[in-house]
């Protein structure tokens, strides 16, 4: 059985002030690089405490990465309000420079779900991250923003019984783009992944593994 993770609780220096952080490590070997990661919709219930994004903070340490979770503006402990997604890949983005200070720019992955994945999404854009794992994105908000692919290795799960993401629009999306992510839909899965954490970490895992 793998040993708990190094974690830390700390703040990091955000456009709309501290944001509430936890950043986690291996307890042993080198640390390989850095990992990212952003909560579903802070207006739904969303905070880095969510067991999706646990999950996938627990597959980057698993594979040698230092994690970082953070709360979003307003969430928590964060400073700030709401801001409509505009202000939360400013965080994102304030998220990774953090992470590029303590581990270098060599190895830098973002994650997200839901929300969350949107975010990191957009946020890909600027950060030009080594990878991006994106969970049950949020479609509507990745489409109105999208544009051109972010040069990197990609992976999007998806579940085809998810009620808040439809798997269509999913697949829509991900047609659309040249050459495209690596997309993954796991049967009879909804959105918030009950009962498939462990095949959702282990998924996160192989593509890291593979790139």
């Amino acid at each position: 059985m793998s040993k708990l993770p190094k974690t830390d609780n700390i703040f990091i220096s955000g456009p709309a002030g501290r944001l509430e952080a936890l950043l986690e490590s291996p307890q042993e070997g080198e640390t390989i690089g850095g990992a990212v990661i952003c909560h579903p919709h802070p207006q739904h219930g969303g905070t880095m405490q969510n067991k999706v994004a646990h999950t996938l903070a627990r597959a980057f340490v698993a594979k040698g990465f230092a994690a970082l979770r953070f709360n979003f503006r307003g969430v928590g402990r964060s400073a700030g309000e709401f801001d409509e997604g505009e202000g939360e890949v400013q965080d994102a983005l304030a998220a990774v420079r953090m992470m590029r200070d303590r581990v270098g720019a060599e190895k830098l992955w973002l994650a997200g779900f839901s929300f969350g994945a949107a975010i990191a999404i957009h946020a890909a854009d600027e950060a030009r991250p080594s990878g991006l794992v994106s969970v049950a994105p949020a479609i509507s908000r990745v489409s109105k923003r999208m544009g051109l692919q972010t040069d990197c290795p990609w992976l999007i799960i998806q579940g085809d019984e998810d009620e808040l993401v439809a798997v269509a629009d999913t697949i829509a999306f991900v047609n659309e783009l040249d050459p495209g992510p690596e997309l993954q839909i796991f049967g009879g899965t909804d959105h918030f992944f009950h009962g498939k954490l462990p095949r959702l970490r282990h998924a996160v895992e192989a593509f890291v593994d593979a790139h």
